[in-house]
C-alpha cells in the first residue's frame, strides 16, 4: 500500500455523502419490504465487497453479520459459494446477480445470470438486490479511493 495520503471524499463532500446514507436507509427498507433474509443482505454486502476487495467493508459487513447470528462457516466460504451446500437456492440467486450488477465491465448482467435470479426471486427482490449491489458498489468505491484505514 502507498504512503501517499489521499482525501476522504466523504468528508470533502459530505452532502454527496449524506445523500449516499439515505439512499442505504432506501435500500434497506426495499430489500425488507421485499422479504429478503437480513442474512442473506449482509452475504450480498460482504461478497461484493470481496469481489472489489474493499476491506474496509468486508470488516464492517462480517462483523454485522455476525452479530445478527450468520454461521461465520458460510462468511468462511462465501468466495466459493458456487462450489458449497451452505447457501439455498434464493441465496444464490441473489448472490449472482449481485455478482453480475458488480462485475459489470464484464459483459454487462447477461440474460444468464438475470433469468436465474429471476427464477428463485420475485421482482422485488431482484430490484433490491440490484439495488444492494449498486449501493455497495459505491460504497467500496469510496472506501477504496479514500483509502479507509483498516488496522487490528
Amino acid at each position: 500500500m502507498s504512503d501517499l495520503q489521499r482525501v476522504n471524499i466523504g468528508k470533502q463532500h459530505p452532502a454527496a455523502y449524506k445523500t449516499l446514507i439515505a439512499l442505504s436507509s432506501e435500500v434497506e427498507a426495499a430489500a425488507a419490504a421485499a422479504g429478503l433474509d437480513p442474512l442473506l443482505v449482509e452475504l450480498v454486502k460482504i461478497r461484493i465487497s470481496q469481489v472489489n476487495g474493499c476491506a474496509f467493508c468486508l470488516r464492517m459487513h462480517s462483523r454485522d453479520a455476525l452479530a445478527k447470528g450468520e454461521d461465520p462457516d458460510r462468511i468462511a466460504v462465501l468466495p466459493g459459494w458456487e462450489e458449497t451446500g451452505y447457501f439455498s437456492e434464493t441465496d444464490r440467486g441473489a448472490l449472482r446477480l449481485a455478482e453480475a450488477v458488480t462485475r459489470v465491465a464484464d459483459g454487462h448482467v447477461g440474460d444468464e445470470d438475470y433469468a436465474a435470479a429471476a427464477a428463485v426471486l420475485t421482482d422485488d427482490q431482484v430490484s433490491a438486490v440490484a439495488w444492494l449491489a449498486t449501493l455497495m458498489n459505491a460504497f467500496n468505491r469510496v472506501a477504496i479511493t479514500s483509502r479507509y484505514t483498516v488496522e487490528s
